[in-house]
């Protein structure tokens, strides 16, 4: 039953494969009757060959570290242990494992030294610790997914795993722990917490009791307070704009976590030695370890169309801020003298490449240099290349293993060809595997790194097209779209976990300055009435205002630029004629329709929130100039429950100040006030002639999505009351032509007319707000005249539940049909356990990938 040592080793000697034993291993064994136990080998273990018979199963051996295979140890007596928290007892789950660690507070000896790129993973993030025994060793069992506990197990082996208060850990052993043992400790705590409450009840005034529905709010707000453990499948609802703390369909919403960079460089033939001229400290930025200029160079065998692409790819994914990109032409590359002026090399076609070029890159990889191969023929000694005709331009599943031990799955398309290992000519270096394609029993070596000494050369070789965008395929039709569009910000992870295993940095560049702000308008009277108020409150003659963006220097017509100190921006009442290239107040003036609603704007090109650009002005401007913020670039957005919501150039980014009568239709059922912001966005592209088509979706409560699978925008309403009038501001982002690293409108447009044969004009940001606002004005009125029933019909012909069932809560919820919203706009299921339930969107979400309806974190 168990893999042979002989096997083991020969994986393990390829470094990075001894994490897939471990992980095989336990899968293997988790439906057995054994235990899993890391632990560190005396003197005389770590000694003695694996080979060697013991009476303890030893599985696999690393430095002063073992892993043993032994029969199943149980955990049934626990009355002398503390439970941590207030866990719920519950059986212990399919595909998990119960475990006890043991630690001390000794002076550790000496680690191993990690590389680079190795981190620290803190034991407590990968499981549910559930009770702990003090004293000497510290003990503490807990729960973990089989994933994550063999992630914990491969953490200790390489002596990366950290535990609070200076403890260190010395064992780690699966056991079997039976629920009643479990129940038994949490009934003793439950039973003396009663009696310290009833003592503290005497000694204190007795409260109110609370109601049914605000002690399930406090109960949820404590959960939500809790630190969140990862899941053996994190998961997010659209990594597009908004991203989640608590890791929602790690498909779709981590997904948004990588801002899209937009960087150009000149196609100069000739290389410069970039160090010339630069000062010192210029220079020690540009110049790596080595001494290297900061050139990257990419080799497409001549093709300018493939260049292009794969400049503007690694544009997005590196700080192009510290390096410069330039192609290599075929002739120069056997005579120029570009290897002393290169920090990475990267060959990109899949042309059979020459013997002549072949020798010439392999001497400058011997030589110290670094290579990425995409999709290339060059193949170093140790390496064949062998052709996968099945999987030429066709979309596989790529399993790739991160420096952290963490594993990614992605879809991506084939190249045609993989590597295998070929020893048989000698001399070659050390071959690690990093990707496998994985098709039906057979695997595929698909990305591997080639290193030849600590002192040498360095590449990663990659036989799946990574280089290549999803909408670049279109042969695959709209369900290959869908699949890679899925997969691409895991492209762009595994991309840049390659290029800074090769060196480069991939941080961001420096977040941009905050940037002027402009009045800018569609009728002269809304403005003339907001400058009237805007000359009231300004302080003095300083012209000073003070809102959540900082301190405001108005300038008024003929007012010169002041000198700005820190914190400080200029506010322009009268704008130059070219004050934007990210955005037209002519479109945005042609498309906007509305009595009131976004008449006056605020603009800036990049500022932290444009809620910060609004607040402070709303609760006093006169309502009737209807004032919107808008901007191109947000650096510190919000989204919903406090998370980040990150905006590059592209996106259609807006807050728009409203009131509502407290007394109003609208006003007795706020909540339903997102659903027809997010419907407003959704029909401002499915109205326009021939955009009827483009699978734009709402998803509850307030997301918008592209069809059920990706999110690409979302709403946000923060509300405050003066005397019996709602203030409001509605914040609201969506994708409109930033396509990677997730989805865009725009790529949704270009789709439609691949398959369709139609010449569909791509859509502005300017545009769609315009048209969004002038949609809700109209949508609101509605509400207010006839209440819900004015726009659920349209509303649920746009939604993405209609028909689903669902579990409430959790995977092992009960089960429930979605009805609909009900009269407060809350979501309503029917569960046959509980009847119709309302759920209210301020603490609840979809679990797209799960079909949950599930508690979000604050």
């Amino acid at each position: 039953m168990l893999i042979t040592l002989c096997y083991i080793y020969l994986w393990v000697r390829f470094q990075r494969y001894y994490t897939a034993v471990i992980r095989s291993a336990l899968h293997r064994l988790s439906g057995g009757r054994r235990s899993f136990t890391f632990r560190e080998l005396s003197r005389e273990q770590r000694f003695r060959s694996p080979q060697s018979s013991s009476d303890d199963a030893l599985f696999l051996k690393l430095g002063n570290k073992g892993i043993y295979i032994t029969e199943p140890e149980a955990c049934d007596d626990l009355s002398k242990w503390t439970l941590l928290g207030s866990s719920l007892v519950c059986g212990q789950r399919l595909e998990s494992v119960a475990f006890i660690i043991e630690a001390s507070s000794r002076q550790k000896g000496h680690a191993s030294p990690l590389r680079a790129n190795q981190t620290v993973l803190n034991w407590s993030d990968y499981c549910l610790p559930l009770a702990y025994s003090p004293g000497q060793p510290y003990r503490a069992v807990a729960e973990a997914s089989l994933e994550n506990f063999s992630r914990l197990g491969v953490a200790f082996m390489e002596d990366r795993l950290h535990m609070e208060n200076g403890l260190i850990p010395e064992k780690i052993v699966s056991v079997s722990l039976r629920e009643s043992a479990l129940k038994q400790l949490l009934e003793k705590q439950q039973s003396d917490g009663r009696r310290r409450l009833e003592a503290k009840r005497l000694s204190e005034p007795t409260e109110p009791p609370l109601s049914r529905k605000s002690s399930l709010r406090l109960e949820r707000r404590a959960s939500q307070e809790e630190p969140e453990l990862p899941s053996e499948h994190q998961h997010m609802d659209g990594h597009h704009l908004h991203l989640s703390s608590c890791h929602e369909c790690l498909e779709l919403e981590n997904s948004t976590i990588l801002s899209v960079k937009f960087a150009s460089a000149e196609n100069i033939p000739d290389l410069p030695d970039d160090s010339a001229g630069a000062d010192d400290a210029e220079e020690s930025v540009r110049l790596n370890a080595g001494g290297k200029p900061p050139n990257v160079l990419v080799f497409t065998g001549g093709c300018e169309q493939q260049y292009q692409r794969i400049r503007s790819l690694l544009a997005e994914c590196v700080d192009t801020e510290r390096y410069t990109i330039y192609p290599l032409r075929p002739q120069t590359a056997l005579s120029d003298p570009w290897p002393e002026n290169t920090r990475l090399l990267v060959l990109a076609t899949d042309q059979t490449l020459t013997p002549q070029l072949q020798l010439r890159f392999l001497s400058y990889l011997s030589q110290g240099g670094k290579v990425l191969g995409l999709s290339s023929t060059l193949c170093p000694a140790g390496l064949a290349l062998r052709p996968r005709d099945l999987q030429k331009d066709r979309i596989c599943r790529l399993s790739f293993t991160k420096a952290n031990s963490a594993e990614l799955q992605l879809s991506v398309v084939g190249s045609g060809r993989a590597y295998e290992r070929d020893d048989s000519g000698g001399g070659g270096g050390e071959v690690e595997l990093w990707g496998e394609i994985c098709a039906q029993d057979e695997r595929d070596m698909a990305i591997v790194r080639v290193t030849h000494g600590a002192d040498s050369g360095e590449a990663v070789l990659c036989q799946v097209r990574l280089e290549m965008a999803p909408d670049a395929h279109d042969a695959h039709g709209s369900a290959g779209f869908s699949e890679l569009k899925m997969s691409n910000a895991r492209r762009y992870e595994v991309l840049t976990e390659i290029l800074t295993s090769l060196g480069l940095s991939c941080e961001l560049s420096e977040v941009p300055p905050p940037s002027p702000i402009y009045l800018l308008s569609t009728h002269q009277e809304q403005k003339d009435r907001f400058l009237h108020w805007l000359r009231r409150q300004t302080d003095g003659s300083a012209g000073v205002l003070r809102s959540a963006a900082g301190v405001l220097k108005v300038l008024w017509a003929r007012d010169e630029p002041p000198d700005l100190g820190d914190g400080e921006r200029a506010f322009h009442t009268e704008p130059p004629e070219s004050f934007s290239e990210h955005f037209s107040l002519q479109t945005y003036r042609r498309h906007l329709r509305t009595q009131r609603l976004g008449q006056t704007v605020i603009y800036a090109d990049v500022t932290s929130t444009t809620m910060d650009l609004l607040d402070g002005l709303v609760s006093q401007a006169p309502q009737e100039v209807g004032l919107i913020a808008i901007a191109a670039r947000q650096t510190q957005g919000k989204g919903r429950g406090g998370n980040a919501w990150l905006s590059p150039l592209g996106c259609a980014m807006f807050t728009l100040h409203l009131q509502v009568p407290l007394n109003s239709r609208l006003g007795q059922r706020l909540p339903f006030l997102q659903h027809l912001v997010a419907l407003a966005v959704v029909e401002s592209v499915r109205t326009l002639p021939g955009y009827e088509d483009v699978d734009l979706r709402l998803k509850w409560p307030n997301d918008i999505y592209y069809s059920n699978l990706m999110k690409l925008g979302g709403v946000l309403v923060n509300s405050s009351m003066t005397g019996q009038t709602f203030s409001l501001l509605i914040g609201c982002g969506f994708n409109v032509s930033n396509s990677n690293p997730t989805v865009c409108i725009n790529d949704l447009v270009r789709q439609q007319n691949r398959e369709h044969g139609r010449s569909l004009d791509t859509l502005d940001p300017a545009q769609l707000i315009a048209r969004s606002v002038t949609l809700l004005e109209r949508f609101v009125s509605d509400f207010q005249l006839r209440g819900p029933q004015a726009l659920l019909p349209l509303y649920y012909s746009r939604w993405v539940h209609g028909g689903s069932r669902v579990r409430l809560w959790s995977e092992d919820g009960p089960e429930a049909e979605v009805l609909g919203l009900d009269e407060n706009g809350f979501l309503q299921v029917n569960s046959g356990d509980q009847g119709v339930v309302s759920v209210q969107p301020d603490g609840n979400s979809f679990d797209m990938l799960r079909n949950l309806v599930v508690i979000k974190s604050s």
